[in-house]
């Protein structure tokens, strides 16, 4: 295949889109021959994955990755920032923690070159090896504040050589300002890198704002290679927790309701997104205590900081309405920080996680956990310990040792491929696991809701997580395909300055 130029898909802000736009691209070039990987120098985010070599990155990676059809790996998002507060994140990177950083002294210039040397040696890695490379911006391309510590937008498309896509979100309003002033603000040589402008979320008829893309063009001086509609039947895994507001917050008369509990530092949410989508169920997001009585089944997530979140879940009554819930009648898994917060004490002697010491748990489960700096980061293959039945997959993101109290018996969930074991089961309505992605598979789905099998709607077959995702991949290239002008992309791809 012909080589193609690198391309990122740059913001006029954020939440225009960008991961998903890059997804869509990653689907159109693999569909058309190429074979593309994605890139984002540094990301934000509490919804990480664990490549096949046992290393963390961005979810949203790990998603473009799986559109382009290829291996997630490090060198794809090789910095990786995972809030632990307003103010302090852990700094992930080549896929490890390498410590807690508060923002200024992050985006301090001291200090950025080594960075900033990771970030490019990782790039070029990957420009060895794909074709072309699909990268992603983060926030605004204009933020000049810190225009002389950027690793992620104009400095890194500078060094791939990049040709740069502007991506403007109509359905905020404001585009032509701030697609207009995001150029402005740039830099000449920052802005001869913006090849094309991509408008995204249009709603409403196109022939209105015809007129509009000639005169954005006219200001500009670069052509709009496409106006992409808002979609709502298209489902991509999302990185950013803002898109739990969109789900649905209690339950259903009827159906066999699955409430995940809504921790403040909720993290790999994208882990019940099969339920969300299986007809058999219905799944909601609460913290409120009337709808979690509701509950047949009851999930409780990861979180980037369990101890808060347990003092949170005390302090708010939700603790007190899950171990309630559970006494009449429903089942209850935890899930990593979940399967944390299921035992009968949570310690942090050393202050990992931060002042709190030491919380009893809910306790659910026989099991106490201690909290240690060192983070487990890897794929897995497992068994259910009381079905010896097919190979499952997971992964697992964790900080901590669980192990069962001094005299609790030994009762793992899960059997791991090495012999290692996993999570506590107690019985079928009360169980924990620190295996992330547990329920993409569809026996395991299979064993959670059998005791429920007679409330279960009939649908017939059961739910192929893994197809739904390939068909909304294949159905998000197709939507953006539509509404841009593919050989204009193709011909700046191709066109040597």
């Amino acid at each position: 295949m012909k080589k193609l130029h690198p391309v990122m898909f740059a913001g006029t802000g954020s939440d225009v889109g960008k991961s998903i736009i890059a997804a869509a691209f990653c689907r159109i070039f693999r569909q058309d021959g190429y074979h593309p990987a994605p890139f984002k120098a540094q990301n934000m985010a509490l919804n990480s994955y664990a490549t096949p070599e046992g290393l963390e990155i961005g979810r949203a990676q790990a998603v473009q990755a799986e559109a382009a059809g290829v291996p997630c790996h490090t060198d794809m998002n090789p910095l990786l920032l995972k809030p632990s507060s307003d103010h302090t994140s852990q700094v992930v990177l080549n896929g490890r923690p390498i410590g807690n950083r508060n923002a200024y002294d992050y985006f301090r210039v001291e200090g950025r070159e080594e960075l900033r040397r990771e970030v490019c040696s990782a790039y070029d890695r990957l420009a060895t090896r794909y074709n072309p490379i699909v990268l992603e911006g983060a926030g605004s391309i204009s933020e000049i504040n810190l225009r002389d510590t950027d690793l992620v937008n104009l400095l890194m498309a500078l060094h791939a050589g990049a040709d740069v896509i502007l991506v403007g979100d109509i359905d905020r309003g404001g585009v032509f300002a701030s697609v207009y002033g995001s150029l402005m603000l740039l830099r000449p040589h920052e802005r001869e890198r913006i090849k094309g402008i991509l408008i995204n979320k249009f709603r409403g008829d196109i022939r209105l704002f015809e007129p509009g893309i000639k005169m954005l063009e006219d200001l500009c001086g670069i052509p709009v290679v496409g106006v992409v509609p808002y979609y709502r039947d298209i489902y991509i895994e999302e990185e950013d927790s803002l898109a739990l507001a969109t789900k649905s917050v209690q339950a259903e008369q009827g159906k066999v309701n699955i409430a995940v509990i809504l921790l403040r530092h909720l993290s790999n949410f994208t882990d019940f997104n099969v339920l969300e989508r299986d007809p058999r169920v219905h799944l909601f997001y609460t913290n409120n205590t009337d709808e979690i009585a509701k509950a047949d089944i009851i999930l409780l997530p990861g979180s980037k900081s369990t101890l808060a979140d347990l003092h949170e879940l005390r302090r708010n009554g939700v603790a007190q309405a899950v171990i309630r819930a559970h006494r009449e009648g429903a089942t209850v898994m935890g899930i990593c920080g979940g399967y944390q917060l299921m035992g009968q004490e949570v310690c942090d002697p050393n202050h990992v996680e931060g002042e709190i010491e030491r919380l009893p748990g809910l306790g659910l489960l026989p099991v106490s956990t201690h909290m240690t700096g060192e983070k487990v980061t890897r794929q897995v293959k497992f068994q259910l310990t009381i079905d010896n039945g097919q190979l499952l997959k997971g992964y697992e993101i964790h900080m901590g040792t669980t192990i069962p109290t001094h005299d609790a018996p030994v009762s793992p969930l899960n059997l791991l491929e090495d012999g290692r074991t996993d999570g506590y089961y107690v019985n079928r309505t009360c169980m924990g696991t620190y295996i992330h992605g547990i329920l993409d598979n569809p026996a395991f789905i299979d064993f959670l809701l059998e005791p429920f099998a007679d409330k279960l709607a009939d649908t017939g077959t059961a739910f192929d997580y893994q197809q739904f995702k390939e068909e909304q991949y294949d159905k998000l290239a197709d939507h953006v395909r539509r509404h841009i002008n593919l050989p204009l992309i193709y011909q700046i791809l191709t066109t040597h300055d």
